[in-house]
């Protein structure tokens, strides 16, 4: 299923422009190697002090039990089309450095631009990711053993796109809209704030 393109006010790169938070999935698995390249694309991402503070905790639906641990703890409004998610992936921020164990403040930042990149790199490959917050992070935390020295940070379902139309009405509708986003004018300036 091809992927629309959103309208931009400049010109931007087409992974950008292509890229969605679609909540329908096809019954097919993600292949290792595909899997493999979106932890790479995360690992080339930029981080303070090149601290690379990103973990990943990933299952596939192969991993009934991991895979179940992870579903288990979202919202329900997500385990609604979560079900058909093939791959989810569970983002994590090691919150000090490890040269000298001071709070990395930017490790949660650093984290975000890992999955962007992971994201970019999924839609390179026809793949679509949803990032979600809308789960019980201690709940996560207990049942998979996270360490404190960890953040939590999103959940990602990912697999290649499916049809909208198996959706609940509601979720299609979001799923077929325009992406909308700000202007510029609204959150970009060049003189004091």
């Amino acid at each position: 299923m091809e992927s629309q393109s959103s309208k931009t006010e400049y010109p931007v790169s087409s992974l950008i422009k292509k890229r969605r938070s679609k909540r329908a999935y096809l019954d097919k698995p993600v292949e290792q190697g595909k899997i493999n390249s979106l932890f790479e694309a995360a690992r080339w991402a930029p981080s303070s002090m090149n601290e690379q503070p990103w973990s990943y905790l990933y299952a596939t639906k192969d991993q009934k039990e991991l895979w179940n641990k992870l579903f288990d703890t979202l919202m329900e409004g997500n385990k609604i089309w979560v079900k058909d998610a093939p791959l989810l992936v569970l983002s994590l921020a090691r919150k000090n450095f490890k040269k000298n164990d001071k709070t990395n403040t930017t490790a949660k930042y650093d984290l975000g631009g890992a999955n962007a990149f992971l994201s970019l790199q999924a839609t390179e490959m026809g793949l679509n990711v949803h990032q979600m917050g809308g789960f019980d992070a201690h709940q996560v935390r207990l049942d998979l053993n996270i360490p404190d020295e960890y953040e939590i940070g999103v959940i990602m379902a990912i697999g290649y796109p499916g049809d909208p139309d198996l959706l609940p009405e509601n979720l299609k509708q979001r799923e077929v809209a325009p992406r909308f986003r700000k202007i510029q004018d609204t959150f970009v300036m060049n003189e004091s704030f």
